[in-house]
């Protein structure tokens, strides 16, 4: 690997790693003041307990010879340990380990959404290292492992032989994580004490500038170097945020008579999000309407959601699964022949063929993610519980838990 392309890549690397604390922060700050340091601790802890799980079989499950040649999952033993990244393989390896540790890390922590504020903090560390391991490691090898004829290796039955298009994790982090966070929030069952608000917008704004850094790292950084493809998706990326904060706002605007600074910054996110499986493949005016309709679609179906009244506060579901999904069918429709990618979409005379791939692919990773999800969630609640009790619950996961408290208020 050249040394200008490694330089730019661990740059990125750096601006990914800004996302958890801007994650922990946008989260944080939307929860009541009695459980924001408890929802910190969840996102900050995803990063170790994904170190140790990843370093001990994950880069095997996920980039590893697939078992049988099938594509569901890769073989645990060809990385074990991160032994084989000890020495310079002139393509990166050791870096390509350490970045995934983080796209891994990101996924679990956007899960946490669908814990806020009633689930022991004990029990999400079991849950994140299972999840890991049955969840997100057999999604990422459909879609991020991908076949080696010359090496003899079977790469992700997604990515292999469907083909599908998915540039930065679309599917096994986006939309990965919404659907989870929900089939979570679903076993927690609803909050009793329920904050009325967001307890520090200023705090919220602050995470969703720090994800936007990062997003620039994730998707410039999947680009493999300081390259055009690098330029070009830091481009788009920075276009779809814009433009799905204009979606997100304007659609609150019809809605409720008035745009508000919570809706703006989840528009942010929203159209980060639509953005990532489609930043090759769409135009500059293409990325523009990314951002534009996944910001709107995310905005209306939020709507309905409430009104479901599943308790998903942070709305994971909402803006990384079905902006995930929308992101995807962009790909479909916006796919511009002169982008990095190649793709065609249906807008541009297209072949049709492309969105049976895409389909099957989101109902795949939406229907593995909810079911497992689901099934450990309900395991681990009859073995060790879940919850926290309704004492804790009222007095505060934050004092209860961690003995500490996010702000301590002198009276004048």
């Amino acid at each position: 690997m050249e040394a200008v392309d490694l330089a730019w890549l661990l740059a990125a690397f750096a601006l990914v790693l800004v996302m958890f604390p801007g994650l922990a922060l946008f989260y944080g700050g939307m929860l009541g003041t009695r459980h924001t340091l408890n929802m910190i601790m969840m996102v900050m802890s995803a990063l170790p307990v994904t170190a140790v799980v990843y370093v001990l079989v994950g880069h095997g499950l996920v980039l590893g010879d697939s078992v049988f040649g099938l594509g569901l999952i890769g073989n645990p033993l060809d990385l074990l340990g991160f032994s084989a990244l000890m020495v310079d393989d002139g393509a990166g390896s050791t870096y390509w380990g350490a970045f995934y540790i983080l796209f891994a890390a990101i996924t679990i922590a956007i899960v946490a959404s669908g814990a806020a504020g009633r689930m022991q903090f004990s029990a999400w560390l079991v849950f994140s290292a299972i999840w890991l391991l049955l969840v997100y490691c057999p999604l990422a090898h459909w879609v991020f492992a991908f076949s080696d004829e010359e090496a003899g290796t079977v790469g992700g039955w997604l990515r292999n032989v469907i083909e599908l298009h998915d540039f930065a994790g679309g599917t096994a982090v986006h939309m990965n994580a919404g659907v989870a966070a929900l089939a979570l929030a679903l076993v927690l069952g609803k909050r009793k004490a329920y904050p009325g608000r967001p307890h520090n917008l200023p705090l919220v704004v602050l995470g969703a500038g720090l994800l936007w850094v990062g997003w620039i790292g994730f998707n410039g950084g999947t680009a493999g170097g300081a390259n055009f493809l690098a330029q070009y998706v830091v481009l788009t990326t920075l276009l779809a945020g814009c433009t799905g904060m204009i979606g997100f706002t304007l659609v609150e605007k019809l809605r409720e008579g008035r745009a508000t600074t919570l809706g703006l910054v989840s528009g942010l996110v929203a159209g980060l999000v639509g953005i990532t499986p489609s930043a090759d493949a769409v135009s500059p005016i293409g990325a523009l309407l990314v951002g534009l309709f996944t910001g709107a679609v995310v905005s209306g179906l939020m709507t309905l959601l409430n009104r479901l009244r599943v308790d998903e506060p942070l709305d994971a579901f909402a803006i990384h699964g079905l902006g995930g999904i929308v992101g995807t069918f962009c790909v479909i429709v916006f796919g511009a022949a002169a982008a990095p990618a190649g793709v065609t979409g249906v807008l541009f005379g297209g072949s049709w063929d492309i969105l049976w791939r895409e389909l099957v692919a989101i109902g795949a990773t939406c229907i593995y993610s909810f079911v497992m999800t689901f099934v450990i969630a309900k395991a681990l609640d009859r073995v060790i519980g879940l919850r926290v009790d309704e004492k804790t619950e009222f007095t505060g996961l934050d004092t209860v838990l961690h003995a500490e408290s996010a702000y301590h208020l002198a009276r004048n």
